[in-house]
């Protein structure tokens, strides 16, 4: 006999998983936009990200698979599309400015360049090395998540609120060929999305990424798996949401490793400033 789930629990672990998807790609968005370039993501991540949630999406509604499902698909689609947007929309809007300053340089051929201002003024954000605290990170980490989690428990409890009373029923879900195969592609184009990050990281040392885009994918993608398997243990359940759960647990491991490349590079950083504060 199979554990048949508490759906109350599911609730709560599934819009847990939306308040994380939500916010998700803010930190990413914001730091892009701070930075007036989006050169920390991989071009390639983010489009393959991209069709992996159009098919997510795709098999998901195929399939009538739980409302949770379906609305972060319909989400993370669009956040994809805003940040392939910005990538191409700053790398165009720097090559204008350079053209402009070139045509500008190029008008004042007579005039001698001041070799100490910057070559490209109102944009440049030089690279100073800052030593952070590697406790006050994990304190921002902890402090964001709880939020997150707190926004989460709110939304349950109002849902809950809502339908107080009234009777709670599952879409049926259905197996067919055409959900699960578009289901395991996109399960197969996150795990494969991660990896031209990692490498494009190794060279950027994850400069204009922001950690929070993977510490809440995690979040989102833990919570997300839980919400699945507390609705039910049933085999045909578990079977119609295989590329899902699948899809979701295998990216945590590789985005446990990109943070671990933060926190690499971090405390080369840090140590880098020691050697340099000891010699000056």
């Amino acid at each position: 006999m199979f554990y048949e789930g508490n759906q109350e629990l599911s609730n709560f672990l599934g819009w847990v998983s939306i308040a994380c998807w939500l916010v998700v790609y803010s930190p990413q968005i914001i730091e892009n936009y701070v930075l007036q370039s989006g050169e920390g993501l991989s071009v390639s991540f983010v489009a393959i990200w991209l069709v992996g949630d159009l098919c997510n999406l795709s098999g998901a509604m195929m399939a009538n698979l739980i409302p949770t499902i379906i609305i972060l698909g319909t989400y993370y689609s669009v956040c994809d599309a805003i940040l392939l947007f910005q990538i191409y929309y700053y790398r165009r809007k720097k090559a204008q400015r350079a053209a402009r300053l070139l045509l500008a340089d190029e008008a004042e051929e007579s005039t001698c360049c001041n070799e100490e201002s910057p070559l490209l003024p109102g944009d440049g954000r030089a690279e100073v090395s800052t030593k952070k605290s590697m406790s006050k990170d994990t304190l921002k980490f902890v402090s964001a998540l709880l939020f997150v989690f707190g926004v989460g428990l709110a939304a349950w409890a109002v849902d809950r609120h809502i339908h107080r009373g009234m009777p709670r029923t599952r879409p049926e879900e259905v197996i067919e060929w055409r959900s699960q195969l578009l289901g395991w592609i996109s399960a197969a184009l996150f795990l494969g999305a991660r990896i031209p990050q990692i490498v494009k990281n190794l060279s950027t040392r994850c400069e204009g990424l922001s950690p929070f885009l993977f510490v809440y994918a995690i979040s989102g993608n833990t919570t997300y798996v839980l919400s699945i398997l507390a609705a039910s243990l049933n085999i045909k359940h578990l079977a119609a949401n295989a590329p899902w759960i699948a899809g979701s647990a295998l990216t945590v491991f590789l985005d446990l490793f990109v943070l671990y490349q933060f926190f690499c590079f971090r405390l080369e950083d840090d140590r880098r400033a020691d050697e340099v504060e000891r010699s000056e």
